[in-house]
């Protein structure tokens, strides 16, 4: 799996894929933690700014996949 990503849409297509697959019950809880924690790190700012998630990259990712993401990103703190 690619950790940095330069372009947006790549990164928000990697982070919904990985949500996705999740929903689908493709990926347990654990290895989406894993995956999503991973991206998080690698691509700080690209990923969340000051805390939150760069518009643009939440409304290629959508509002439900935002959640998830988000409740990840908040037991990394």
């Amino acid at each position: 799996m690619r950790q940095v990503y330069k372009n947006p849409n790549e990164l928000a297509s990697r982070l919904r894929d990985l949500v996705e697959s999740y929903f689908d019950d493709l990926i347990d809880q654990d290895k989406l933690e894993e995956s999503v924690k991973t991206i998080i790190s690698a691509n700080e700012d690209r990923v969340y700014k000051n805390g939150f998630m760069p518009t643009r990259l939440a409304n290629a990712i959508g509002r439900e996949r935002v959640d998830v993401i988000d409740n990840i990103y908040k037991k990394m703190k």
